[in-house]
């Protein structure tokens, strides 16, 4: 490609003004920006946003977005207007279940570098005076938070990448995209054609109808949204300029779905209480001057203006004196959708994105574009996040429609989605089902997390007890599933977690650039290793096993891994990546009597002489074939054992009978995360993202610069442990009783140093375990840190790893 490619961005909304700002301030200049509607206030979300703009989020790369859409925005103006006013946010709490998550939210904050402050009832009034002091039991104040006026800051940001060399098109109606050679060659427009090098989306909730032209199923839900206008309030009157619209924090009021903000005397509020409301773009009248305005349905809305006069009484003697219908877009988990089409290379999207967002998402959309990587850890947005059978647009609707329910709802971070579900099951699943299984959900998965069969087993009298909150979606039979395959051995249904076979002659050559570990090793051997962005952070962690000479299983972590090895693909088939999981089943066999358990089951050798630690092999296990691997994320003896699915049930059958003078168990995903944590084992996406090197993450044992080249290796130069400024380390906290959930934030003297990335109890250690990332000077064993939990400060310390069997004796028996 060309120094300079040719760019056409489709949508002049707020994210492709900003888009073509971010771009031509890195030098690409030669960029298009299409909209069928009129410039700039061209009909989208963005012609109807309110501007509310909340930074604080749970997740990192969200509140990262937003705080530079902040930074950003309140540096512009147009034509001496602002585009950003800092008026604040404030989050009231109605009922002492939203006390709680205010302080939750606060540690996000905390966490994540956002300024923020709990408040009591009198302080969130003097606030905001038009609250009911009876109603409010606190509050959460941010002060960096405030109003974004998005036509305007589109308008501003468009200006500027004009004055480099941009240009803004209305008018134009997308109608197809062209491409040759797998690769998008241009864009077809009502007005003429425009050819491209790259073509990036910016539609919004046109964004489907934009991704089918190019082949791309898009999976977002427009849905509308109510926003209404009072009439003119006494108690406003005088406060506001029209200049300046506002000075008082933008309101949450989360107990009833509602958002309120001043417009000079009026008050806006915004509502999600009402039914999910989608909408067909493709069946909207043609020539509406606002196809994102619909008619205001007063009779949703009737109930939040009730929950509105409640809290504040001066709308008393108000009305709604308009109100609309805006429609935006929902995804199925709530994220953006960011990256570069699967099937047409160079078409790119950013989809999803709210005005609060915008900034963000633009600036990490030209680093991708420009420099080849995003700059920061975007794994929870990437638009190629979904398997299959998640594109489905019932699967899609459904959870989208779900999002927008929840979104103010107070979410524990294991509940799962209700529906569909169940969507994808194990072979097991027949057998779990009888045996209790408490299932939760991951990626349509579902996946046990204790079973009610052991509720029975003397070690739950010997876990002990814990908050609420950490309660939830939890039992104490998880804690009794670890201690017993400690003792004895379990059963683990591994099924969900990505399966690649990648063959071929050029297999090992592939597999060896990509990856920073030595594959070049016999046939059975197994090998823990990385994926590695170009600039060295940690894009995956796998497990590689080499079954033939030119035939490798890789376990991953999920489709974006699947996404990044065919991008990498050689162009003459030397290699082939097939994605076998759905065809495939696996179940773990850990514990101390697992060789009693396995070896009678199979002709094949399974000594500790005759099937070495991360060794693989084929054998039968009963009348079952499997490819078996001596690898435990448990930190005990055993093995995984793969089949095809079809096989699966007798698999599992054979294990079970054959266990039970052993007082085999099954055992599920909670036992499974603590046992994993005593040992430290690392979780990608959890513990480390790309934005952390190797040996900040305490995996560079699985870094060989020494094998040749591989990509990332070249960033990795002078780099070692040593140099780390930050590192991923234990706490034990001192009290046994208080489990935290991960990513509260970790003080050192008084102030936020890091944060929490898993956690869980250790119940052969007896501690409860956090594993943080943390400034190398405080990342030392022995350093007192002091966790922040619902506002509390849980004193802990930094500990050595591994916390349990350091000697891998278990492991290797």
């Amino acid at each position: 490609m060309a120094a300079q490619p040719k760019v056409v961005v489709i949508g002049a909304g707020i994210v492709g003004c900003a888009l073509a700002d971010e771009l031509t301030e890195r030098g690409w200049t030669d960029v298009t920006v299409l909209d069928q509607g009129p410039l700039f206030a061209t009909g989208g979300s963005s012609s109807h946003a309110p501007g509310l703009v909340f930074q604080t989020n749970p997740s990192k790369a969200m509140t990262e977005f937003a705080a530079y859409t902040v930074a950003k925005y309140r540096e512009l103006t147009l034509d001496g207007e602002w585009c950003f006013r800092p008026v604040g946010g404030l989050e009231v709490a109605t009922t002492p279940e939203r006390v709680e998550e205010l302080k939750r939210r606060a540690g996000f904050a905390a966490s994540w570098g956002v300024r923020g402050r709990l408040l009591g009832p009198d302080e969130c009034v003097t606030l905001h005076p038009l609250l009911d002091r009876e109603q409010v039991l606190g509050g959460f104040h941010t002060p960096d938070d405030g109003l974004a006026k998005a036509v305007r800051a589109g308008e501003a940001q468009a200006r500027r990448a004009m004055a480099r060399g941009a240009r803004f098109l209305g008018g134009h109606t997308v109608t197809g995209i062209a491409s040759a050679g797998g690769r998008v060659s241009g864009v077809a427009t009502d007005q003429g054609d425009f050819p491209a090098d790259l073509v990036v989306s910016c539609a919004g909730f046109w964004g489907p109808r934009i991704g089918r032209m190019a082949g791309l199923t898009v999976p977002l839900v427009p849905l509308a949204h109510q926003y209404a206008r009072t009439t003119p309030l006494a108690a406003l009157a005088g406060v506001n300029s029209e200049a300046l619209e506002a000075s008082r924090p933008i309101l949450r009021h989360q107990d009833r779905d509602l958002y309120f903000r001043e417009h000079v005397d009026r008050l806006g509020i915004g509502s999600y209480a009402h039914r999910p409301l989608t909408v067909d773009v493709d069946r909207l009248p043609d020539g509406m001057a606002m196809p994102s305005v619909l008619p205001f349905t007063e009779e949703d809305f009737a109930p939040a203006w009730q929950d509105a006069r409640t809290l504040l009484p001066a709308l008393g003697g108000a009305k709604v004196e308009e109100g609309i219908n805006g429609v935006f877009s929902f995804t199925p988990d709530g994220f953006p959708l960011l990256g570069e089409a699967p099937e047409l290379r160079g078409f790119w999207v950013a989809e999803a994105v709210w005005v609060t967002h915008s900034a963000g998402v633009a600036r990490v959309l030209a680093q991708w574009l420009v420099d080849g990587e995003p700059g920061t850890d975007v794994h929870e947005c990437e638009l190629n996040r979904f398997d299959p059978v998640q594109l489905a647009p019932a699967y899609v609707r459904r959870r989208s429609c779900q999002n927008f329910v929840e979104v103010y709802d107070i979410l524990h971070p294991l509940q799962p989605m209700e529906e569909p579900r169940p969507l994808r099951v194990s072979p097991f699943h027949a057998r779990q089902r009888e045996l209790g299984a408490v299932f939760l959900e991951a990626g349509g998965w579902e996946r046990p997390h204790w079973y009610e069969a052991n509720a029975t087993l003397p070690e739950v009298a010997e876990v002990p007890e814990r908050g609420a909150w950490a309660s939830r979606y939890w039992s104490p039979i998880a804690g009794a599933e670890a201690l017993a395959v400690r003792a004895r051995v379990g059963l683990f249904d591994m099924t969900p977690l990505k399966r690649l076979e990648v063959s071929g002659p050029g297999a090992l050559p592939f597999l060896q650039y990509l990856t920073s570990n030595q594959l070049e090793r016999p046939v059975g051997s197994v090998t823990y290793t990385l994926l590695l962005a170009e600039s060295g952070g940690v894009r995956s962690d796998l497990t590689v096993a080499r079954l033939g000479a030119d035939r490798f299983q890789v376990g991953a972590n999920g489709p974006v891994d699947l996404d990044w090895f065919r991008r990498h693909l050689p162009v003459d088939s030397a290699v082939q990546v097939r994605d076998i999981t759905g065809g495939t089943c696996c179940v773990g066999v850990w514990g101390p009597l697992a060789r009693e358990l396995v070896q009678p089951l199979t002709e094949a050798d399974f000594s500790h002489r005759g099937f070495g630690y991360f060794k693989a092999k084929e054998a039968f296990v009963g009348e079952v074939p499997v490819t078996a691997m001596r690898l435990s994320y448990v930190g005990e003896l055993g093995w995984e054992l793969y089949t095809s699915a079809d096989l699966g049930q007798r698999l599992w059958d054979t294990l079970w009978r054959a266990g039970q003078p052993l007082g085999v168990l099954a055992a599920g995903r909670s036992a499974f995360n603590s046992m994993r944590l005593e040992k430290g084992y690392r979780s990608w996406g959890a513990d480390l993202t790309a934005e952390h090197n190797p040996y900040e993450a305490g995996l560079g044992f699985a870094v060989r610069r020494e094998k040749g080249p591989f990509l990332g290796r070249e960033a990795l130069l002078g780099l070692d442990e040593s140099r780390a400024a930050r590192r991923l380390c234990p706490l034990l906290l001192d009290d046994p009783h208080a489990v935290v959930m991960g990513r509260e934030p970790v003080h050192v003297d008084g102030e936020p140093v890091g944060y929490v990335t898993s956690a869980a109890f250790g119940y052969s250690v007896g501690a409860s375990i956090a594993y943080a990332w943390l400034p190398a000077s405080v990342a030392t064993p022995g350093t007192r840190v002091e966790v922040e939990y619902f506002g509390e400060l849980l004193p802990a310390r930094v500990a050595a790893e591994p916390l349990f069997d350091p000697t891998m004796a278990r492991i290797r028996a």
